[in-house]
Formats: structure tokens, sequence, C-alpha cells
């Protein structure tokens, strides 16, 4: 598996005060340097973390994947079209949510959804839809044309180590495995951290895992380089999750 590092929440820290540190572009090429494999920034409607300026330098210095998190909007179809990314992951935003709360409905709106995707698409920008592991919103994401999906993996996270965490788990297995037979590609993330995100390895297949919070917490103590290289390893290293169950 893959590991995107998320920074939107190096970006929270500098805007606290309102200046220029963090840097977001060297905390950024500090993440790639010590094992992430892509960037993941999400430019919010509400601009409460990542900036426009932001994306924008990143995509220009930055010579690695830029994977940008949006809503199915007008005002973000057109920055997409302008920066091309070298992946979007559409995603569903309230202005009142702290975190993204739940996957994107786009069995809802398949018809928006094609027209939203193609021209992206179009541009080779790789399309990912965040989405619940629900058999309805991935033959859905299918239909749309995209070609990945990102698991909603927040109800594994919430659950872990509880009774219910079996049945979240199992949820997102079934899924995954659906969507492959699809020709859909697989991502997954949201909540994962380095306790729960060992049993990744236990689904088939997943490319790729985008991980920002717990990162970003854990540099708190050890720094960002070490936290992104603790993350790599539980990531890539099958024989750690061999052992821990």
């Amino acid at each position: 598996m893959l590991l995107g590092v998320n920074i939107d929440h190096i970006a929270t820290l500098r805007n606290a005060r309102g200046g220029i540190e963090p840097n977001l572009l060297e905390c950024a090429k500090m993440c790639i340097n010590n094992g992430a494999d892509s960037i993941t920034t999400h430019l919010r409607e509400d601009r409460r973390h990542i900036k426009d300026n932001d994306v924008k330098i990143i995509r220009a210095e930055l010579k690695t994947k830029l994977n940008l998190e949006m809503a199915m909007t007008d005002e973000m179809q057109e920055i997409a079209l302008k920066l091309v990314p070298d992946a979007i992951c559409l995603v569903p935003e309230k202005r009142a949510e702290l975190t993204t709360e739940g996957g994107l409905d786009i069995a809802g709106q398949l018809e928006h959804g094609k027209k939203f995707i193609k021209p992206l698409a179009d541009k080779g920008i790789e399309v990912s839809l965040f989405i619940d592991p629900d058999i309805n919103q991935i033959s859905a994401a299918y239909k749309s044309g995209a070609q990945f999906i990102e698991l909603h993996t927040g109800a594994y996270s919430n659950t872990f180590g509880s009774d219910k965490e079996k049945k979240s788990f199992e949820d997102l297995k079934t899924a995954s495995a659906f969507a492959r037979t699809m020709g859909l590609k697989v991502n997954a993330g949201h909540g994962l951290n380095y306790q729960n995100v060992v049993r990744m390895h236990e689904i088939p297949d997943l490319y790729e895992l985008n991980i920002g919070h717990s990162i970003i917490s854990r540099a708190i103590s050890v720094g960002l380089p070490q936290a992104v290289k603790e993350m790599k390893e539980l990531v890539t290293n099958e024989e750690i999750q061999r052992r821990s169950s």
C-alpha cells in the first residue's frame, strides 16, 4: 500500500496566528523525503485551513503526486481544471462540521456526478470518490466515470477495539472486494491511526491510505519526519500486521 499524507492541519496551526509558520511547502517536502508517496490537501469552500495559494505553490514546487480533496461545486471544478493536480477526491462538505462526517452520496446525484467528472478525467486527472462502504454507492461510483473510490474508514476507526469492530471492518472488506470486481481501484482513509491502521493489510489490493490528523498529532511528540516514517512502516510492512493478529 502507498501512503498519502494529508497536511491540512499543518495549515490549521499556521492559520492560528495568521503568519507563515509552519511553512506548508517545507512540511510537504519533509513528508515526501521520509516516505510519503503523495500529499493530500483539502481546499474547503470556507478555506478554514488550506488556501488557494497553498495548492498552487505545492503543485508548482513539489515533484510528487498531489491529491486535491474538494467538494463537487463549480468553483472547485474550475480550480482543479486550472491547477491540474495528479488526482482529486470528491468529498461532501458541511460548513459546520469539524471534519468530513460521511461519504459522498454519488448514487443520489449520479447524472450531476457524470457531468462533473468528465472534464476532469479528460484532463488526465485521476478522479476518486470518498464514499461509505455501501454497494449502491460503489455501483454509482463505477457508473460516474471515476477511476478510484476512497472508502470512508470512519465507522471502523470509531469502533476499533469494541464489539462493533468486526462488522465495521467486514463492511470495508466486502465493499473493497465488490469495487475491485467492477474494475475500480480502492483507497481508504479517515480516522486511521498508529493502532488501527494495521488491519488494512487484511483487505486485499488496497492502493493507498490517506492519513493526516494522527500523523500531525504524533509529530508534536516525535517530529514530522519520525511520525511519517513510523506510519510508513505500518502501512508497508505486512509482518507488523501478522505479529499483531
